[in-house]
Parts: structure tokens; C-alpha cells; sequence
């Protein structure tokens, strides 16, 4: 298996090269590009020390199987061809494909049955905010139709990339010290603070961020499921929470809400209030699960849930889920 990764240098990227040698991907041979800052650079893998080549449109994708791609959204549209033209699948973190009918948009052990149709060898990964609910929300809705979500996203740092990270740290740093904070990656300053906006608004009232939570819930649950939210940055480095409130078609049982969450691969049910035992951010980096709990019925509706979910934004809403992505595809001989 020929494998690349574009985007080495950002957190994603590096992110994908760490989980590829967690989960012992099948890799003979590893690829790494970036931009023309970065090509030269060598990173670790497998005891080697491999160096970066600068992405160019050309024929260095010859060969390769699957390509994971965490470069931003222009460089996605700019490379795609060049990625794809002599048959490698790309799985890209970016949301430039997410939308388009032809292009599978996945989460393993949700709709991994779409991987097998991938017309212009371009799979989209979703967004780290729509992942970390739709993982909650399969199981349940797998008991009964989940007809609408509210959701409020309280969203790390790391969601605006490696600087952005860096920058909630130097702004920590110069508070402590009594300095004013410098702010460069977001309309404000995030440390000792919340910003209300994620990604740019759109003409109804609700941000870009918002709505990729609406269209791609839709599109990987192959539903008319409604959603609504508000996406909120915090100052945490790397791991994402959800309030989220659903209802169902039927009402449920909290009891076999809690075991249906317990029972699905890739969520940890973290549920006992008594003890103060309930997920946060503190104690959950680097870890692959979706961790779930304050699970309560809803004082509002019959057939109305609400828990609060949290995870590594970097790992399963990112590189972790392209990396399933890819097992799937070579499991199932479909790369």
C-alpha cells in the first residue's frame, strides 16, 4: 500500500502520520507534500526519516493508493486532479467536496456503505463538529428516527489549525504576565473568553460552521433530520464539546438510550452525575472515543434527549476518521 499525506506540516497532517503508526496501517511505502515552505523538511515514520516534497500538478501521485489531505480548501480544489488522475483516492479533511452529490461524505460504522461508490476518487471527510455528533446520534436514532437536533458547540482552538493553537497559548502566557494579549487568528482575544462566531456568517443570521452541521448531518445520515446551532470558540487547545438536545419519533427508554451509546465501537459512555463523573476536554486529548454523558430525558419533550459529548477535534474529527476511512477501503479491497 502507497500511501500520502499532504498538509504534513499543519496539526492535521501531523496528526495522520501519528495515527497511521498507532493503528499499524498497512504502509510500504509513505509519501509526504507540502507546500513550497515546507518541502525539504524530514519527519519520522516507521524508523525512517522521510523528507517532504513541495505539491506541484505532476505525475507524483503515480503509484499511490490513497492520498490523506489536510491542506485547506483551495489547495483541495487547486490538486485534486493531480491527486486523483492516475487512480489514488483521496480523502480530503477539507470542505470542499463535502457537499457535491458525487462525492461520498463518511463516517466509519455510520455510512461506510457509501465508500462503496466513489465515482471521482475524492472522499470527503466531514466536519469535526458534525463527526463528534453523528457518532452520538447513529445509535440512538438506529432505535428510533432522530427527527431534530439542537446542538451548541463549545470548540477548541485546534479547530482554527496549529497557529491558532500557538496563539490562545502566547495569549495565556502574556495575561499571566499582566500584558495585553495579541490577537492574530481570531476577531478577538480567545483566552478568558467566548467568541460566538465560528468560520464566516451567512445571510440567515447563521455562521458557515452552523450550517455544514445542518447540510452534512443530512448527507451522511441519508435524512431529512433537522438541525440547529450555535457554534461557540472556547479557550481550550484541542477537544471539542456538544450540548446536544434531539427528539426521536418514538419515545425512548433512557435506559436503552444509555446501552445503545454503550455498545457502539468508538463512544465511551462517561455517565454518573452522583460521583461527578461526566466528560470534559481535561483528560480526553489524544483519546479515540466520543465520550458521552449527562444523559437525561428532556423536561420539555415526551420523546426529547439531551447529553453533552466531547472529543479530540484533532484525532476523531480529523485525522483518526480519514484513517478509518482508509482501513475501510483496503478491508474491503475497494483501493
Amino acid at each position: 500500500m502507497k500511501v500520502a499525506i499532504v498538509g504534513i506540516s499543519g496539526a492535521v497532517g501531523q496528526e495522520f502520520l501519528q495515527v497511521l503508526q498507532e493503528r499499524r496501517f498497512p504502509v510500504d511505502e509513505l509519501l509526504l507534500f507540502g507546500s513550497a515552505r515546507s518541502a525539504g523538511n524530514r519527519y519520522a515514520f516507521q524508523g525512517e526519516q522521510l523528507t517532504v516534497k513541495e505539491l506541484k500538478d505532476n505525475d507524483d501521485f503515480k503509484g499511490v493508493h490513497i492520498a490523506l489531505v489536510s491542506a485547506g480548501g483551495n489547495t483541495s480544489r487547486q490538486f485534486a486532479s493531480a491527486i486523483t488522475r492516475h487512480g489514488a483516492i483521496m480523502i480530503d479533511n477539507s470542505s470542499a467536496f463535502r457537499m457535491e452529490e458525487d462525492v461520498p461524505l463518511v463516517i466509519p460504522g455510520v455510512n461506510s456503505g457509501d465508500l462503496h461508490a466513489i465515482p471521482r476518487n475524492l472522499v470527503a471527510n466531514p466536519n469535526c463538529s458534525t463527526i463528534q455528533m453523528v457518532v452520538c446520534l447513529k445509535p440512538i436514532h438506529d432505535l428510533s428516527p432522530v427527527r431534530r437536533v439542537h446542538a451548541a458547540t463549545y470548540q477548541a482552538a485546534s479547530g482554527a489549525g496549529a497557529g491558532a493553537m500557538a496563539e490562545l497559548e502566547k495569549q495565556i502566557r502574556q495575561i499571566a504576565a499582566g500584558e495585553p494579549a495579541s490577537v492574530e487568528h481570531f476577531p478577538y482575544q480567545l483566552a478568558m473568553n467566548l467568541i460566538p462566531h465560528i468560520d464566516v456568517f451567512t445571510p440567515n443570521g447563521y455562521t458557515r460552521e452552523e450550517m455544514k452541521m445542518y447540510h452534512e448531518t443530512r448527507k451522511i445520515m441519508h435524512s431529512d433530520i433537522q438541525v440547529s446551532s450555535t457554534c461557540v470558540r472556547v479557550p481550550v487547545l484541542r477537544n471539542h464539546s456538544e450540548a446536544i438536545w434531539l427528539e426521536t419519533e418514538e419515545e425512548l427508554d433512557l435506559q436503552q438510550v444509555k446501552q445503545a451509546l454503550s455498545d457502539t465501537p468508538g463512544i465511551t459512555l462517561t455517565d454518573d452525575p452522583e460521583n461527578l463523573v461526566y466528560p470534559m476536554p481535561l483528560g480526553s486529548e489524544g483519546k479515540d472515543d466520543v465520550f458521552v454523558g449527562r444523559l437525561r430525558k428532556d423536561l420539555t419533550h415526551p420523546r426529547g434527549i439531551a447529553f453533552w459529548c466531547v472529543g479530540d477535534q484533532i484525532r476523531k474529527g480529523a485525522a483518526l476518521n480519514a484513517v478509518q476511512i482508509a482501513e475501510y477501503l483496503a478491508e474491503n479491497n475497494l483501493v
